[in-house]
């Protein structure tokens, strides 16, 4: 039998409580028509600005391929804009798109009540 002290286990515990945020806010965030993946993102966008496909790529942690059907869907539904890069036309550079600003706005009203329901009870 595999054993191993959980509950002492630091580790354990920050991955654990990073699934259970997650898990959150994606319920949070479905219910206003969003994913979790778009909501990164947005996220990403917001702290960097415009990002090539390769960097936003990196920076989720995911392959390419994958990356591109998220983005196909957010490039549909007019949240973001893929353009060549003025200095590599192989490069697509990502932006988002003002309509993205009201998704964006309803996507940080789901983390605020993800963060009030994972901080209740806890003193500053």
């Amino acid at each position: 039998m595999l054993q191993h002290d959980f509950e002492n286990s630091v580790g354990y515990w920050i991955c654990s409580t990073s699934h259970a945020l997650r898990r959150a806010l994606d319920s949070e965030l479905s219910r206003e028509g969003i994913t979790f993946r778009q909501w990164e993102v947005l996220a990403w966008i917001a702290i960097e600005g415009e990002l090539s496909q390769v960097e936003l790529a990196e920076r989720l942690g995911i392959e390419a391929p994958t990356l591109a059907g998220i983005l196909s869907r957010m490039e549909r539904d007019g949240w973001l804009d893929r353009y060549s890069c003025p200095k590599d036309r192989r490069r697509k550079l990502i932006r988002a798109t003002s309509k993205a600003e009201a998704v964006w706005t309803r996507a940080l009203e789901c983390c605020q009540r993800v963060r009030e329901r994972a901080t209740a009870g806890v003193s500053p």
